[in-house]
């Protein structure tokens, strides 16, 4: 005989999760943040993503319950920090490399970004795992890239200007759509760091 805590909601709901597989639930993830990308959050529906994916509804209410929980998971599951193991030896071009990788992918975390503005202001689960996903690795990664220049002696320790580099980085991608209408490519990334950040610690 079956005991009853066998039987019990948690272990029927822990067997159904089981079901989907690693591949599927990449596609699910895929699936909505390019949806968030192409429409913005508030036209992404649970429904929507079911059609598109091929499941029933329930499936995904099952596993995730709403679509802020279900838009943090796919973030988190998401993260990939594009400054790691940026370590050429020297901090300028440090800068310059990191400057290339955000280019090659500024256009589509910069437009999920944008697509998640409002919402994130709203749900604090959301943005912890925006910050999580997007934000806080590469500020990390990107400190570490600082820390390692102090250390080598190529900018002094509590210069004034460290404290801002995170912002400049990721403020000239958010603002260039807003001024220019075009994304924050390669090269123009370059081109500011040489002109804008690596001045501003003293490096040339």
């Amino acid at each position: 005989m079956t005991s009853q805590a066998a039987d019990g909601p948690d272990t029927v709901v822990a067997s159904r999760r089981s079901k989907i597989t690693p591949e599927r639930e990449r596609e699910f993830f895929d699936a909505v943040l390019e949806q968030i990308r192409e429409c913005g959050y508030d036209s992404v529906t649970m429904e929507g993503i079911a059609a598109s994916t091929r499941c029933s509804k329930s499936t995904l209410y099952r596993q995730w319950k709403t679509k802020p929980q279900f838009v943090a998971a796919a973030l988190r599951a998401s993260r990939r920090v594009k400054f790691a193991g940026i370590a050429t030896g020297s901090l300028a071009e440090d800068l310059r490399q990191a400057a290339r990788a955000a280019g090659d992918w500024s256009g589509k975390d910069t437009r999920l970004l944008q697509a998640l503005g409002h919402a994130v202001t709203t749900d604090q689960e959301l943005a912890r795992a925006l910050r999580e996903a997007l934000v806080d690795p590469e500020i990390a990664a990107l400190e570490e890239i600082l820390a390692r220049g102090v250390a080598r002696g190529e900018v002094r320790a509590g210069h004034p200007a460290l404290e801002y580099i995170p912002a400049m980085m990721f403020g000239v991608l958010r603002v260039r759509p807003v001024l220019n209408g075009q994304y924050a490519d390669s090269d123009y990334l370059v081109r500011f760091v040489e002109a804008v950040v690596l001045p501003a610690l003293g490096l040339t």
